[in-house]
């Protein structure tokens, strides 16, 4: 008779950390914890306009925070592949109000998207706790220095190229290798500049600078990052491979987005970074539920 052996998974398994914030201290790692998008562009997924009304995107940041957001993500220029730039005053003027608005009215962390220091030093002193910056401190020689002087939290993300540039044939000799080496730069930089090691998370970049199977295997070998020893945020809402993978459009990718994440929460995952907040809320509840049984 052949026995075989069970392995049990559980959320001993993701570290726990707790993230310094400025007003905040986030737990992580016991609860999977969900980031909202509130994208104030043109072209945002949601394509309703709301980067012209501030009240409308007040209110639906709102919305995002009574179905189970942990933290709004505010995002003022657009990172699609070959998106344009705007200018730091044009960022400023579409995310600041809102900012403002949810600084007075919440509790709940804000972040702000962005890889300009002037936009990120606007922002936190408007009240936003973390940067967001997709690339991990190296497009603008001051936005470490920033982070550091408001003590604020700093997702340091891989990308690689810009996104004008990414996928124009994104290629690696060894992917999760290659991607550890340059947050771990990133890292030690972020130390130089005075950022406490606590206030940092890492995001390997789906969709940033990879094929869809580089996209792949990223999520099926998450927990190769916690050799960095910090938490992990992963961003695969509605994003291309998915559709590449099952050959369907943006406005059907949500089955995708809610099983991709599913596997990212599995391999340790610590933040998921959404547009959907409601279904990925539960989403991450049923995976933790799972993980702590």
């Amino acid at each position: 008779m052949v026995r075989t052996q069970t392995l049990k998974f559980n959320l001993a398994q993701r570290k726990e950390f707790d993230l310094a914030l400025p007003r905040y201290n986030l737990k992580l790692g016991q609860t999977t914890k969900v980031m909202g998008i509130l994208n104030l562009t043109p072209d945002s997924f949601s394509e309703d306009g709301i980067y012209k009304d501030p009240q409308r995107a007040k209110d639906s940041a709102l919305k995002m925070i009574d179905q189970g957001a942990d933290i709004i993500d505010v995002g003022g220029e657009s990172t699609r592949p070959g998106a344009a730039r705007v200018s730091s005053r044009e960022e400023k003027a579409r995310v600041l109000p809102i900012i403002r608005k949810l600084n007075k009215e919440t509790k709940t962390p804000i972040s702000i998207d962005t890889t300009k220091a002037e936009v990120a030093q606007a922002a936190l002193a408007e009240g936003a706790s973390i940067v967001n910056d997709i690339s991990a401190l190296k497009f603008d020689p001051r936005m470490a220095e920033t982070v550091a002087r408001f003590k604020a939290g700093c997702v340091l993300m891989h990308i690689q190229g810009s996104p004008q540039t990414m996928q124009e044939h994104p290629f690696y000799h060894s992917l999760i290798e290659e991607i550890i080496a340059s947050l771990t730069e990133s890292i030690n930089k972020a130390s130089l500049a005075g950022i406490d090691t606590k206030s940092l998370i890492i995001d390997p970049g789906i969709g940033f600078g990879k094929t869809t199977e580089h996209n792949l295997q990223i999520i099926n070998r998450l927990k190769e990052f916690t050799k960095l020893d910090l938490p992990v945020l992963i961003g695969v809402s509605r994003k291309s491979f998915i559709g590449n993978t099952l050959g369907i459009p943006v406005q059907q990718r949500l089955l995708g987005t809610a099983v991709s994440l599913a596997a990212s929460i599995f391999n340790g995952a610590h933040i998921i970074r959404v547009h959907d907040v409601k279904e990925m809320s539960q989403v991450a509840k049923m995976v933790d539920a799972i993980l702590n049984s």
